[in-house]
């Protein structure tokens, strides 16, 4: 039975890895959209614009670093070890500061933008 769940988990991390890569991948392309729309209206320097484009970006990488870190806990959910759960606090750890200094960077660039 737990080999049963424990190959459920891994599909359902796999899909959530997807997940992220995706809204990396999404959120890049917007970006390159976004940064090519800026040089054609002529607003290269303008810092609204520069803003704008950084937490339009910064939001993607959140959402995907959300989905990794989920993706890390779902594969150590079933029956994990004590190297596992080690593995996964350093993990959660990095993910974790990695989000909430974007987030901090990503607030400050919004309240600026008003």
């Amino acid at each position: 039975m737990e080999s049963v769940f424990r190959g459920f988990a891994s599909y359902i991390a796999l899909a959530t890895e997807l997940i992220s890569v995706l809204c990396v991948a999404a959120g890049a392309a917007l970006t390159i959209v976004r940064i090519v729309r800026t040089f054609a209206a002529g607003a290269a320097a303008d810092p609204k614009a520069h803003r704008a484009v950084f937490v339009n970006f910064a939001s993607w990488i959140i959402l995907a670093l959300e989905f990794a870190l989920g993706a890390d806990i779902i594969r150590t959910a079933i029956a994990p070890t004590w190297n596992d759960i080690g593995q996964l606090a350093a993990i959660a750890g990095i993910r974790t500061g990695l989000n909430y200094f974007l987030e901090r960077e990503v607030e400050a660039r919004d309240a600026g933008a008003t």
